[in-house]
């Protein structure tokens, strides 16, 4: 079968790729295994020569990288050139602090000797979306392979030429041929074909960034065979401003998470929950600071936004928009198919946002910003934690210790900041809770996912 990838501001198709055969994939998988044998035996030191060599790569030919993502799913190239700068640093980042992070823990008990060592599982197999192409897959691969795993990709579909360059990546860099490939499958073909992989009994864990859709029949699958998953699954996550904010600064942060990424991110600012004292004056910022954004060519230096991957991805948007407003939200900014080629969706704002509508139960993958009103700092909270996700979240405050103490303690989400917006750092774990999903990226956290925390007693 083939693979289409289409450019999804002109509608054109960009390549096409053949889908790996049955009898391909069971050769990739066992080109994984024989390379994990010689890999996890090799010191963490050495496994950091490759993944700084693969950071150079990212870092010498990123406008390449970034000009690839614009052709495959539509990031605007100067955004697509920062990703492949950030995958350079996951990379030097882990290639610097895995020993210490994987280092033997030495508990004191009646042995001669007792500690905790954190020892690789083996073939992990990666599932990864289109929306930050080169990002998701780095993320995971780098503290996974220098844990000492090897991996197999599922890319989207969509994003094949990003997978194939991720490979390469691997490859040029040094990493033991088979420890790193990417698999080909059409969307038609990944459910079945994904969950054969599942049960492979050489597949030893599974890591899935996607819907939550996606998320649960994965983890259905992984349970059936008794194996370790990872799931970064969707978002909603709320912007909580309160009366004393800096309105300009708040405004500014929010507009720039809401259409980072052309507003496909799963982090991304996506319900602004705004006490009534300085409500209306946020929307008219609000709206005036989203209008001056320009959409367009992803391939020209000042385009802010450009088109949705898919053109379903914009019909679902807008039906979540035009659905919203049918329940009485108020459209005050966008929210109209543009005429022309391409899968371009506007800048749009929805006020009036109530429970029962898309705007508030549903993930809007896309620049449209939703006004939820509050009547204090405590309805605020509460609305903000009135749903089924609980991957990010945000509040603006000029009390900094009063934020401090609303996001550690009060906004129930994996990811709270105070007074920027929401994004993941090698530095730090990165993952959610309910319906968006469990486990954790980077970090410590992050390396230690897909180990075998062992312990080992000595009498």
């Amino acid at each position: 079968m083939r693979i289409r990838t289409i450019n999804p501001a002109t509608g054109d198709v960009f390549e096409e790729y053949s889908s790996h055969t049955d009898r391909e994939v069971d050769e990739l998988v066992r080109r994984a295994e024989a390379a994990f044998g010689s890999w996890h035996r090799l010191s963490i030191a050495d496994r950091a020569q490759p993944m700084r060599r693969a950071a150079e790569i990212l870092k010498r030919d990123k406008h390449d990288f970034g000009e690839l993502m614009a052709r495959e799913m539509g990031k605007p190239v100067a955004q697509g050139v920062a990703e492949a700068e950030k995958c350079a640093w996951v990379c030097e980042y882990y290639a610097d602090h895995a020993e210490d992070f994987l280092a033997s823990q030495a508990v004191e008990t009646d042995a001669s000797t007792s500690y905790v060592a954190f020892r690789p599982l083996g073939i992990v197999l990666a599932i990864m979306p289109w929306n930050y192409p080169f990002w998701q897959v780095f993320r995971f691969a780098a503290p996974g392979l220098m844990a000492g795993n090897a991996g197999l990709l599922k890319h989207a579909p969509n994003v094949t030429g990003c997978a194939m360059a991720i490979e390469k990546i691997f490859t040029d860099a040094g990493f033991p041929a088979g420890l790193f490939s990417a698999l080909r499958f059409t969307a038609e073909e990944t459910g079945r074909r994904t969950a054969q992989l599942i049960a492979n009994p050489k597949i030893r864990a599974v890591t899935l960034t996607g819907s939550v859709r996606a998320g649960k029949a994965v983890a259905a699958a992984a349970g059936a065979h008794l194996k370790k998953t990872v799931l970064e699954l969707g978002g909603s996550d709320p912007y909580v401003v309160l009366e004393d904010a800096d309105l300009a600064d708040a405004v500014r942060i929010c507009v720039t998470s809401r259409l980072l990424n052309s507003g496909q991110s799963c982090i991304a600012a996506k319900r602004f929950v705004v006490v009534d004292a300085v409500r209306d004056r946020f929307v008219r910022m609000l709206i005036d600071e989203m209008r001056a954004k320009k959409m367009g060519d992803p391939f020209a230096p000042d385009t802010d936004l450009g088109p949705q991957a898919r053109l379903d991805l914009r019909e679902n948007l807008h039906r979540q928009v035009t659905e919203s407003v049918a329940a009485g939200a108020t459209l005050l900014l966008g929210g109209k198919v543009p005429d022309g080629p391409g899968a371009f969706y506007p800048p749009t704002v929805l006020a009036e946002v109530k429970p029962g509508m898309p705007a508030y139960e549903e993930e809007l993958f896309g620049p449209v910003a939703a006004v939820l009103s509050a009547k204090d700092t405590a309805d605020a909270v509460r609305i903000a934690n009135d749903t089924s996700f609980g991957l990010g979240a945000a509040v603006f405050t000029s009390d900094v210790r009063a934020g401090e103490r609303i996001a550690a303690e009060e906004l129930e989400a994996g990811c709270c900041f105070v007074n920027a917006f929401v994004k993941s750092d090698p530095r730090l774990p990165f993952g959610g809770i309910r319906e968006s999903g469990y486990g954790r990226e980077l970090g410590v956290f992050g390396i230690r996912e897909f180990v075998n925390v062992k312990t080992v007693y000595v009498r």
